[in-house]
């Protein structure tokens, strides 16, 4: 079931933002965020230049860039401290994946990848809402959490349709069409 509402979520995502997913813009202190509802799941996912998050786009090559690196992470794996939901709506956390080639640590003994000069991270957030009636928005944590962000777009689809939002600080809110 739960893959099932994940697929769906993410169908209705792809069909109703295929343009601003393939466009894949790579623009420092810009965040994409892609919200999906599909009755009760709620899919969260955002694309970030590491630039934006971490203040590089490379390896870390300082243990400095490390602890950078490493804190990110750690924060934007904390689901519920980046996406913010009505408790009304009693929604749980089902998946969180981040993914950042470039902050990735390199075993001992291997060669790193080679990383362009743009590097992205990757972060999905899954959530299932025993009352999902009562989700009358979703508040991005990211402006508090990531100091050089300066705008997010974000776009949400659901059952009624999709609607587009530009969030500049300290506005962090995004309501939410039933």
């Amino acid at each position: 079931m739960r893959t099932l509402c994940r697929s769906l979520a993410f169908g209705l995502l792809s069909a109703a933002s295929g343009p601003l997913l393939a466009a894949g813009a790579h623009v420092h202190g810009l965040v994409t965020v892609d919200i999906a509802i599909d009755g009760p799941a709620l899919v969260v996912q955002v694309d970030a230049p590491l630039d934006s998050l971490v203040g590089f786009e490379h390896r870390p090559r300082t243990a400095a860039q490390r602890q950078a690196a490493d804190a990110a992470i750690a924060r934007l794996k904390n689901s519920v401290g980046i996406v913010r939901l009505d408790a009304a709506a009693k929604c749980e956390p089902t998946d969180t994946r981040v993914q950042a080639e470039a902050l990735q640590p390199v075993p001992p003994g291997s060669t790193a990848p080679a990383t362009g000069e743009h590097a992205d991270l990757q972060a999905s957030y899954s959530f299932r809402c025993a009352a999902p009636e009562q989700l009358k928005a979703v508040d991005l944590a990211l402006f508090e959490a990531f100091a050089r962000i300066q705008r997010i777009e974000v776009q949400v689809a659901g059952a009624k349709g999709q609607t587009r939002v530009v969030l500049r600080r300290p506005a962090s809110k995004v309501a939410l069409t039933r």
